[in-house]
């Protein structure tokens, strides 16, 4: 728990205790991910101090919040508790929410593999992708790599680039349908500001190999409407 009461009896108030000091709802973002080694986290937050990183992991332990448990292979490493799991619709329709108020990225902003991952699920829209044949996405922004794969209303994300921390699991086999490279404008194609089409026109994405014209149904399937954001 935070060291900082608000003093008031409310759901909202012990929350907000519990996950609104600065960089812990970034670190229940990263962690809904799956588990990370302190190491991960801090690669992930470049710009959080280590002093913060322990004290709010300490903060976000003694709420029920995370755990500390031993994995083969990886030693200790934090994870969500089935409480903190709860979080997960609620950081998703934050994502959506905090979307519309998204403007050009400011220099020194950085899109990391975890951060991509929680905004790619924060735009899926199950209802489209059940009505639409399956779909193997290779994403590249910047340095960040990942294997999107879609069927039905099943999302799955694997990270290939920066190397996944050794608890991300096993990589999808065989090659995907498509290869694309987005900038940071792949935010107007999610938000239908700008077609495929159009966006490769102004060098927003780049098809790398396969079918380009699967941007269409990768534009169907990751979409939010700025105007109701907090829709499902």
């Amino acid at each position: 728990m935070a060291s900082r009461s608000y003093g008031q009896y409310c759901g909202v108030t012990t929350a907000v205790e519990l996950i609104g000091e600065r960089w812990a709802l970034l670190i229940v973002r990263d962690l809904l991910v799956g588990p990370r080694r302190y190491t991960d986290l801090k690669q992930g937050l470049p710009k959080i101090p280590t002093n913060i990183l322990s004290t709010r992991l300490k903060e976000l332990q003694e709420g029920g919040v995370v755990r500390r448990v031993p994995l083969v292979n990886c030693g200790l490493v934090y994870e969500l508790t089935p409480y903190g799991r709860e979080l997960e619709p609620i950081v998703l329709a934050l994502g959506r929410w905090g979307f519309q108020q998204m403007g050009e990225p400011e220099p020194g902003d950085v899109v990391t593999a975890d951060s991509l991952t929680m905004a790619l699920r924060t735009a899926f829209q199950p209802d489209a992708a059940a009505a639409l044949p399956p779909a193997d996405y290779e994403l590249h922004v910047g340095d960040v790599a990942l294997r999107v794969q879609v069927d039905g209303r099943d999302l799955r994300i694997a990270q290939l680039a920066p190397p996944a921390p050794p608890i991300g699991g096993r990589l999808p086999d065989g090659d995907p349908d498509l290869v694309f490279a987005a900038g940071p404008g792949i935010r107007r194609v999610i938000s239908g500001e700008l077609t495929p089409a159009d966006a490769i026109d102004q060098d927003v994405l780049a098809v790398v190999s396969g079918d380009g014209s699967l941007l269409d149904r990768f534009a169907a399937t990751f979409h939010i409407d700025p105007g109701v954001a907090l829709v499902a």
